[in-house]
């Protein structure tokens, strides 16, 4: 049982990680961006399986830690986005950032609650 309850924020925080690790390189790779601006968007990649990997050997601190960078992302995309994009297009880009840390970050966080309730 345990292994399914942890099973879905796991998979949803390397699915949200590897993504958007993915996606800067290739973009990055695409717009044949200098090396210095690639070198950031793959570090911000790098840090989001970092975040992603931390829950699975500090569940409750790395759960937060989702949480917090789902948020902290929400924020700066909704106050970087490109003012011409249209709202919709806002909206959904900033919940396909934020969202997946969001939610991964507060199901590990359950689940820790749970687990330390059964034990």
């Amino acid at each position: 049982m345990k292994f399914q309850m942890v099973f879905i924020p796991r998979a949803l925080a390397l699915s949200w990680a590897g993504f958007w690790t993915f996606f800067f390189a290739a973009e990055s790779w695409a717009w044949h961006a200098p090396a210095r601006a690639a070198a950031f968007w793959v570090g911000v990649g790098v840090l989001f399986a970092i975040l992603a990997l931390m829950p699975w050997g500090w569940e409750a601190g790395g759960g937060v830690l989702l949480v917090a960078a789902g948020l902290l992302v929400a924020a700066i995309y909704a106050r970087w986005a490109p003012p011409q994009l249209p709202f919709a297009s806002r909206l959904l880009t900033t919940l396909v950032l934020s969202g997946p840390p969001f939610v991964a970050g507060v199901l590990f966080s359950i689940h820790h609650q749970a687990a330390a309730a059964h034990t």
